[in-house]
């Protein structure tokens, strides 16, 4: 009888391969969260690894069997994956255990053909099991990295070119750990009220209102269930409080709605408009912004029904994502680089849309979870050379306003901006990697 755990893990490893579908979004959706919470974490564990060093245990399998792994169903190609990871990465999984759910896995998927090929590739890969985890590269060139930290050598090789070889190690070496879960206090006492229900938390690297979690499920808290706590990446937190302060306010590029949800604690008395272009997506918006004074539409960003100036605009737009590799590892075998012009191009479109909502001295906050320059400084160059009467405003200032405050107790203002720029580096920075752009109209 295979377990719950691993049943579990390779339906959203098929459904992450079939449909497109995100692992981080499945597994905290309701189907799963029936599972045990040792079983959700055997679960969250196989499916992340798995994504993460996806091409490393390809590249073990491929070397034990005699075809190519394209010629594989995807339920044969997936048990295997879920086989040779428990092998190699988990110490404590028994050789025998990993291989026979991984054979019973196959025949619950209707492939009973197979099950011999896949109990004697992964008896193969057992007498390997040592080696079947990358080495530390040995050097810092794009290839060394690829390998030794799973990523396509495409990706690696143009952040070794953009931001330098040691940023792009300390990014690849980042993307293949779990990244610590941020969360952001919404109410006075949230702090304590979490201490009390056993949960271990230290400040945040960059926010007062932040905090690292080091022990715990914040997620069965009353404070959580109760929206007395969110969970929200620090790098995200600090691009919604970017946004500031204003009387009417538009988030375009709306859902979850962590920032949209800022925004609104930000400015109790204000008007605000989220915008979402899928209405599955702009109703869970709605069930996650319950503010009064937010306004929920589904909607295209590009042509909002909507009339009307804002002085304060948040456009975080739809982007490759590469600055979430951590949490979201299938990105980076999806995304190629023919991608990134297209995604250019989209988010130019919003931009300029944004810009056209912008009343007189208003500000637009544009920003993305990418590190890829098409999506960051090349839409801000391209907006300021076709687009007139905008301004660049130095995102610096309106942090060192934020330290003044209280709000931001980070020090270190050079490590976070770069020629104006918002810009965090994962690993380099204890967060997901983002950036974020201030612009005013005249």
């Amino acid at each position: 009888m295979v377990s719950p755990a691993r049943i579990a893990a390779f339906d959203i490893l098929l459904r992450v391969e079939r449909q497109g579908a995100y692992a981080s979004e499945l597994l905290h959706s309701e189907r799963y969260q029936k599972l045990s919470l040792a079983d959700h974490g055997l679960c969250t564990e196989l499916v992340m690894g798995v994504l993460r060093w996806r091409s490393a245990l390809d590249a073990a399998i491929e070397h034990v069997i005699s075809q190519r792994l394209e010629k594989l169903d995807p339920e044969v190609l997936i048990a295997l994956r879920v086989g040779a990871y428990q092998l190699g990465w988990l110490e404590r999984v028994p050789a025998r255990a990993a291989i026979y759910e991984s054979v019973e896995l196959v025949k619950k998927a209707r492939k009973r053909s197979a099950a011999g090929f896949v109990n004697a590739s992964l008896r193969h890969l057992a007498a390997e099991a040592a080696t079947l985890r990358p080495r530390a590269p040995a050097d810092a060139g794009a290839h060394s990295l690829s390998a030794a930290y799973a990523h396509p050598q495409w990706l690696v090789e143009r952040w070794v070119e953009q931001i330098g070889a040691e940023a792009a190690a300390r990014i690849s070496a980042y993307d293949q750990q779990v990244p610590v879960t941020a969360i952001r206090l919404r109410a006075p006492g949230a702090d304590q009220e979490l201490r009390q229900a056993g949960i271990e938390l230290s400040p945040g690297a960059f926010l007062a209102d932040a905090r690292r979690l080091h022990k715990g499920d914040v997620t069965r808290t009353a404070a959580f269930r109760e929206g007395r706590v969110a969970i929200q990446d620090e790098a995200s937190q600090l691009v919604a409080m970017l946004v500031g302060h204003g009387q009417r306010l538009l988030d375009c590029c709306a859902a979850p709605g962590g920032k949209a949800a800022i925004l609104a604690d930000r400015n109790s008395d204000a008007k605000i408009v989220a915008a979402e272009l899928h209405p599955q997506r702009a109703r869970l918006l709605r069930r996650l912004v319950s503010a009064k004074n937010v306004q929920v539409i589904a909607a295209n960003a590009v042509q909002l029904p909507i009339k009307g100036e804002f002085d304060r605009v948040l456009a975080d737009v739809p982007c490759s994502g590469t600055g979430t590799l951590a949490r979201n590892p299938e990105i980076k075998w999806r995304l190629q680089p023919q991608d990134l012009a297209d995604l250019h191009a989209r988010q130019l479109a919003i931009a300029r849309a944004a810009v056209a909502r912008l009343a007189p001295e208003g500000r637009l906050v544009y920003s993305t979870c990418s590190l890829e320059r098409e999506e960051n400084r090349a839409v801000i160059e391209e907006l300021l050379a076709t687009v007139s009467g905008i301004r660049l405003l130095d995102c610096r200032s309106e942090l060192q306003a934020m330290q003044e405050r209280g709000e931001l107790v980070s020090q270190d203002l050079d490590s976070i901006t770069d020629d104006g720029f918002l810009r965090t580096l994962p690993g380099v920075h204890p967060c997901d990697g983002f950036f974020a752009a201030m612009l005013e109209k005249s």
